[in-house]
Parts: C-alpha cells; sequence; structure tokens
C-alpha cells in the first residue's frame, strides 16, 4: 500500500508539472471549507495547501456558495503572493463593472494579459479583452488616454491595431479618447490601424480626427509610406481617401519610393491611380525617381505605363538602367532597354552601363546592352573603356568571353589599329588581318581586348558619310526580301539596323520593293511606313509576352491590337506608294492552296484578269489593295498554324514562300511586263539588287528514322511513332525552309539576269522557337547576329555601294 501511495503522489506531482498552473478554473467551494485563507482582499483569496507545496488563489462570487474560480495554483510562496497583488490590483474594476459574474474564458484571457502585459492600464487590458461594458467604470476611464506602457501605446492605439470597430467607436465618442497621442516611436493611432486587420478604421478615424494622418514616426514614415511598405493596398486606398498626403516627403523618399523599395505592385497602383505625377517624384538623398528604387521587371514596367522618364537622371547623374545594371537585375534591365533607355548614358565617375556590366561578371547584361547599341570604346573619367575594365577587373568570366569572341571571328589575327586618331574618321577602321596560328589567341594581352573592343565599337556606332545632294534618278531595282520566323524577326531587326547604319540613310529610300512573310510582312510593313528598326527591336521584346500568352493556338487578339495600333486601324495598303510592298499568304480555301501577295500597288494586269479578283461560283473574288486594311494584310500573312487560327480565307504564307525573293522577282517580272503591254516601257527598270534577309538558321541535328510501317510487335510500334513524328517534322521543315534549294535558285536567277544578289543568314547555336519568349535566349540569338555581321562587314559593304549607284 505504501508503494501505491508514493506512485500516485509521484503521478500527481508530474501532472501537476506538466499542467498550466494558470489555467483558470471552476471548483467546489467544499474543497476549501477546513483550509485557512493566508490573505483575502474583497472577493479574492490566497490559500495555501494542507502538504504546503501549493498556493491557490479563489475568485469568490457572494451570490454562489457552491462553486469558485482557481485563478491559479503555484508551488512558490513568493510567487503566489505577487500574482495575487497583481490580480487584486487589476481584476476588481472588471467584475465589478458586469451585472453578472465573469464569464470562464473571460477571466482566463484577464488572467493571460495581467501576466503578459504588467505595464498595461486597466483601460489597455479592457481593449484587449474587448470588455466594453468597463469602459464606464471610474478608474478604467481615468487611464483611457494613458500611454505608460512599455511601447508608449494608448488603449486607442491598441484598438486600432486590433481592427476592432466597435471598441474604436465606443472609445471616441463615449469616453473621448485623444487621437493625437504617438508612442515612443513617433507612431499614430493611423500607424497603428495600418498595422492592424480592419482598415474601415483608417476611415472612422479620419472622420472624426485627421490631425495625425500625415505625421512621420521616428523612421520618417507616414501611415501612408508604412501601408506601402507593408503592401496592404486596402489601407493605402482607405488613407487616400480621407485626404492622406502623396507628397509627404519621409527619409527614404515619397510613399511611391517605399513602394517600390518593397516592390508593392498594388500599393502602387492605388497611389498612381490618385496621382499620376507621382511618377517624376524625387528622393531627397539621391534625386532618383521611383524608377531607379523599382526592383524587378513587374514594378519597372508599371511606372513605365505611367509614363515615367526612363532616362531620367539622379544626383550622380545615373539613370535608371545604370541602377539596374550595377544590382545585377537583368529583368528590369530588358524593361528599360525595350522602353528607350539610352545605353551609352555616362553616371558616376563617367561609367556607361557596360562599364558596370563589366564589374558584375554578368555575362547576359552585357550582351544585352551591347545588342541594343552601347559602345564598347566609350572612356569614363578615369580613361578606362569597359574593355579595360572587363580585362582589369574581372575574375575570368568577361575575359573569357572577350577572347572567346575574339577567336569566334577570327580577331587573333589582328593588328591593333596604328593611331587613335583612326577611330574617329568618317568611316570604322578595323585592324589588318595577319595570319596567326590558334594557339596565339591564348597569349592575348589586356591591350589586345582594348583594340578589339575599339574597333567593334567602331563599327556599331559609325555610318558611312555619303553626300546625296547630288544623287540622281536611279536606273536600277533594289529588292529586299524577309523572311518569316515569328520571334526570330528579331535578326530581321539587327540585319536592318547593320544595313541602314552602314548606307546612312533610311532603308524605305534604299529599296524600290519589299516583300515579306510572316514576321518579315510585319517588318515590310515598318520599313514601308518608317519606323525606325530601333524601335521595332524594343516593340518586338514587348510584345512577345502580350502576344505568346497561355498555351497554343494563341488568343488572336492581342497580335491584332498591336496591328491596329502600329499601323493604324483604317489604314489602307495603298495609303503609302513607294517602295512597292508584297506580303505572301496563302489562300487555304481550294485545293490545292495558292500563294497570294497583299500589295500596296495595282496587281499585275495578268492577276487582275484571273479569277482571283472576280467572284465565280466557288470562290468570292479577293480584296483589292485600295480595300484592304493593313493589319488584316499583316494578320493574315502571319496566320501560323497551330500558333494563331487563320484569317477567314488566309493562312500563314510561310506555307508557301518561307523566304519570298523568287516570288517578288516573278512578281516583278508580271508587273514590269504588264508596264510594257500598256506602253509604258519606259517606267520599266533592270533589276539591279537582291537582298534576302533570314531569321536565323537552326543547328542540324540526326534523325535515325523516317521509316513508317505497319508494326508486328510493341518495339516496331514505337520506332513506328517514332518515324512517324520524325517524317512529319522533316516535312514541315522542308515545305518552311527558306535556305537550301531556294536559295541556291534565286541566286541563279540572279546571276542569269546579271543581278547582284546578297543573302544574310546567321547560323544559330540552338534552334529557337517562333514564340519563345525568354530574354536571355533571344539576347543570345542578337549577340551571334552580331558577331555574324562583324563577319560579313565587307560583304555588307559591298551591298551598300551596289544600293547607293544611281
Amino acid at each position: 500500500m505504501q508503494f501505491f501511495g508514493r506512485l500516485m503522489s509521484t503521478f500527481n506531482n508530474v501532472t501537476h508539472l506538466f499542467s498550466n498552473p494558470y489555467r483558470v478554473k471552476e471548483v467546489p467551494l467544499e474543497d476549501y471549507e477546513t483550509r485557512k485563507p493566508l490573505r483575502w482582499e474583497d472577493r479574492i483569496t490566497l490559500y495555501g495547501s494542507c502538504s504546503a507545496h501549493s498556493w491557490e488563489c479563489l475568485l469568490v462570487n457572494p451570490q454562489d456558495q457552491i462553486v469558485a474560480f482557481r485563478l491559479f495554483q503555484v508551488d512558490n510562496e513568493a510567487t503566489a503572493n505577487q500574482h495575487f497583488d497583481l490580480y487584486v490590483k487589476m481584476l476588481r474594476p472588471f467584475y465589478e463593472s458586469y451585472r453578472d459574474p465573469l464569464p470562464l474564458e473571460t477571466l482566463q484571457q484577464l488572467a493571460d494579459c495581467f501576466r503578459s502585459h504588467p505595464s498595461w492600464s486597466l483601460a489597455h487590458v479592457a481593449v484587449d479583452v474587448g470588455l466594453l461594458e468597463s469602459f464606464r467604470h471610474n478608474r478604467i476611464l481615468s487611464c483611457i488616454n494613458s500611454n505608460d506602457s512599455d511601447d508608449g501605446c494608448t488603449p486607442l492605439h491598441l484598438a486600432c491595431l486590433r481592427g476592432d470597430l466597435e471598441c474604436l467607436q465606443e472609445l471616441m465618442e463615449e469616453c473621448h479618447a485623444r487621437s493625437d497621442i504617438a508612442d515612443k516611436n513617433g507612431e499614430t493611432v493611423f500607424h497603428y490601424a495600418v498595422r492592424g486587420s480592419n482598415s474601415k478604421i483608417i476611415e472612422l478615424l479620419g472622420r472624426k480626427s485627421a490631425d495625425a494622418l500625415d505625421h512621420l514616426n521616428v523612421c520618417g514614415q507616414s501611415p501612408l509610406h508604412l501601408a506601402c511598405q507593408l503592401g496592404k493596398e486596402d489601407a493605402v486606398a482607405s488613407l487616400l481617401k480621407v485626404g492622406a498626403k502623396c507628397n509627404i516627403l519621409g527619409m527614404k523618399g515619397y510613399p511611391i519610393h517605399t513602394a517600390m523599395k518593397y516592390s508593392q505592385k498594388r500599393c502602387a497602383e492605388t497611389l498612381l491611380n490618385k496621382d499620376v505625377s507621382q511618377v517624376q517624384l524625387v528622393d531627397q538623398r539621391h534625386r532618383a525617381t521611383p524608377l531607379h528604387w523599382a526592383k524587378n521587371a513587374e514594378m519597372t514596367r508599371l511606372l513605365v505605363d505611367y509614363g515615367c522618364e526612363v532616362n531620367a537622371l539622379s544626383t550622380t547623374g545615373d539613370s535608371a538602367l545604370h541602377i539596374a545594371v550595377q544590382r545585377g537585375r537583368f529583368d528590369c534591365t530588358m524593361v528599360l532597354l525595350t522602353h528607350g533607355a539610352v545605353t551609352n548614358t555616362r553616371g558616376k565617375d563617367g561609367n556607361t552601363p557596360l562599364h558596370l556590366a563589366m564589374k558584375q561578371d554578368h555575362l547576359d547584361m552585357i550582351k544585352a546592352l551591347i545588342v541594343f547599341g552601347a559602345d564598347v570604346d566609350t572612356p569614363n573619367d578615369f580613361g578606362e573603356t569597359p574593355g579595360l575594365v572587363a580585362a582589369r577587373t574581372s575574375k575570368g568570366a568577361n575575359r573569357k568571353v572577350l577572347l572567346e569572341l575574339l577567336r569566334t571571328i577570327g580577331a587573333e589575327r589582328c593588328h591593333p589599329p596604328s593611331t587613335a586618331s583612326s577611330l574617329s574618321s568618317s568611316s570604322p577602321t578595323f585592324p589588318e588581318r595577319t595570319p596567326c596560328s590558334r594557339s596565339a589567341s591564348q597569349t592575348l594581352e589586356f591591350r589586345e581586348v582594348i583594340d578589339f573592343s575599339s574597333a567593334f565599337g567602331s563599327l556599331i556606332k559609325t555610318p558611312n558619310v555619303v553626300d546625296y545632294s547630288t544623287e540622281k534618278k536611279r536606273n536600277q531595282d533594289r529588292i529586299l526580301s524577309l523572311d518569316g520566323g515569328g520571334i526570330r524577326g528579331l535578326v530581321l531587326i539587327q540585319l536592318l539596323i547593320a544595313i541602314e547604319k552602314a548606307a546612312g540613310r533610311p532603308l524605305r529610300e534604299l529599296f524600290d520593293w519589299i516583300a515579306g512573310t510572316s514576321t518579315g510582312g510585319i517588318l515590310a510593313l515598318s520599313v514601308v511606313h518608317g519606323k525606325p528598326m530601333d524601335y521595332m527591336r524594343c516593340l518586338y521584346f514587348r510584345m512577345k509576352d502580350q502576344v505568346f500568352r497561355g498555351s497554343r493556338p494563341y488568343e488572336s487578339e492581342p497580335l491584332e491590337d498591336f496591328l491596329k495600333k502600329e499601323f493604324g486601324e483604317h489604314t489602307k495598303m495603298t495609303d503609302v506608294k513607294t517602295p512597292k510592298l508584297m506580303l505572301t499568304a496563302t489562300l487555304c480555301d481550294r485545293q490545292p492552296a495558292e500563294l497570294h501577295l497583299f500589295r500596296n500597288y495595282s496587281p499585275p494586269e495578268s492577276k487582275l484578269k484571273s479569277c482571283h479578283y472576280k467572284t465565280t461560283p466557288l470562290f468570292q473574288a479577293l480584296t483589292k489593295p485600295e480595300d484592304q486594311l493593313v493589319w488584316q494584310a499583316a494578320r493574315s500573312s502571319g496566320a501560323a498554324p497551330t500558333y494563331f487560327r487563320p484569317v477567314g480565307r488566309f493562312l500563314d504564307g510561310g506555307l508557301l514562300a518561307n523566304n519570298p525573293t523568287l516570288d517578288a522577282m516573278a512578281e516583278i517580272n508580271e508587273y514590269n511586263k504588264s508596264l510594257i503591254q500598256k506602253g509604258q516601257g519606259h517606267m520599266v527598270k533592270k533589276l539591279g539588287v537582291v537582298v534576302s534577309l533570314g531569321t536565323g538558321k537552326a543547328p542540324r541535328v540526326s534523325v535515325s528514322s523516317v521509316d513508317v510501317f505497319r508494326p508486328t510487335n510493341p518495339w516496331e510500334l514505337a520506332k513506328t511513332v517514332y518515324g512517324a513524328r520524325e517524317l512529319g517534322k522533316m516535312v514541315v521543315d522542308c515545305c518552311t525552309d527558306p535556305d537550301g534549294a531556294v536559295v541556291n535558285r534565286a541566286r541563279a536567277w540572279c546571276e542569269m539576269i546579271q543581278a547582284h544578289y546578297f543573302r544574310f543568314n546567321p547560323q544559330l547555336g540552338s534552334d529557337v522557337m517562333l514564340d519563345e519568349v525568354s530574354d536571355t535566349v533571344l539576347v543570345n540569338m542578337l549577340w551571334e547576329t552580331q558577331i555574324y555581321i562583324y563577319e560579313h562587314w565587307e560583304e555588307i559593304q559591298q551591298l551598300v555601294e551596289q544600293l547607293l549607284i544611281p
């Protein structure tokens, strides 16, 4: 029996050890009749246990002689006395202000609050527990504006933080609590309301008193700053609704700067919808616009869409592009570049963004800046070019890229220019090439890197200077043919930029005929309408994310909206007469399908007499050029199967003429025959120059099998499926191949008629899809195109010479 007694005693002690000694519990009063109270005050009594190992505190209800509430049971007399004094001091006003006994749950909340926040006043506790009836007790009412707590907040602060609208109304309307008191951090009730969960609190405070609405705390934040930092767009909207000012300058700028710093898009949108001029506000320290503070592409794009100046400079002369590059924010950099950021702006210490990219060893950033026009030979205030910065400060990555670039384009056989002045001449001066072994590239030092950078930079930025004032009317026709290829049209743009800069005059003045398929057709229209290719390059990067969304086939509306915006919703093909334009499309309402050309001139007589422009029992007549809308023609030419839905009877012209060179030449031949038949032979001009531009060649890959047969076992079934897939892909590629035989035929035709033929189509390192959206992939594609341009620069110069012949 003694063993079992000790076991039960041990069990009770362990149970007591792991139980909560402060849990409020109902206990029968009869258990305490034989125990002598140690202390008592009004309804609160402290008992010691019979075994002298625990002390218990009871709250007795005079109207109930059966049960009481045990407030705590502890095993230390000093702790018991301390908590007894606390409960006597704090609990009495609450049970006195209630007619009925306090519920068990409420007592538990009060007891926990007393212990957790010993510095709080009775009014703080009443707010925290939500005992509105207690506010009328004199002791609680006397401390309604108390800020003696550890953090200096008042009960009204606490009500705002809790989001208790009913409690707030009671405090302000019945108890007349002050709303102009700040805590030890300088935060007002509006700051606390922002931190809370109920934005309606802000509106109630604003209606009652707006004195502290724009007050700055010790961190230099107004409530609006704080709401933007925490990303509470509802609080931002409520603050603006009650009159909070957007132009309150805090320690680190305006609220819009805070929204940018913490990438809170919805808060920024709410601010800008209230006052769009905030996009031009500058902070006090750096004089930087919100765009300087943007940390990701989404926030950067938001500000640009709201009209923020992309090239605004800070106190140090840095643009937002400088900051994005310096912080390694490639996504921000791409948004800025595609919205017109100037790549050669000199910032702090005269550094351009390319200088900063070289210091960061960020290869994709370097490539992006260069393909968007950054000069590689611009010196900073210390006379350092970006190439020198890379060679001197890089830990290896940038230096390797530059040396690899030298090896790729054959510059390992280059000598540096003899004098620095040669780089400032009217045309670019390039190193002379002399034989050199491949191993020599391994010994290239910093000086050779700098020399190459200078030469490459001169190529990019310096056009030939030609005097056109005495130019006569040309006696030869010049054709520009642009392949299809979806987003790979960026390759066409880069090639066109190089040709335009080498010629020193607009593209539309260099050609008499322009033909294009799909993306090439869009760019052909751009050339005819005088749109700069730099602008189109930016536009393509922006457009891809809007058009190629979701899964294939893509929605047609984004592409159509883009075309309408760029070329006009009601613009007709014949609104621009020169140069003559041809856009290919495939008539798919008949079998076999036929090639159709959208023109900005009257078709040759042979075409007009055909059934295409006449209604027949089977087919409706085609729309004549003077009635054909430009955006519809572009949309029809680019209706690639599985990518976009057909446009009426039209599919993508790439199905029959992905490289439209031969079709353009055939059209010109028909057009000239028509002129001769009408007695206008004097208007016929010799075909002198044919320029064909591609969208990049994908690398060749091996194909193991294209055999399709009837399988007799599961293994053969797998081989048949694989062969059918590869065969299908090969058929499509053969039908749409813009190189190979079609190029050979065009070159042979030109040789027969003694016309100069130029074909430019860079070899790409990877197969870039027509709907590729990755900026990194596309930048690398343009980088490869830029290297291709350098490799074929002599051929480009020969082309320009032919284009400029009278």
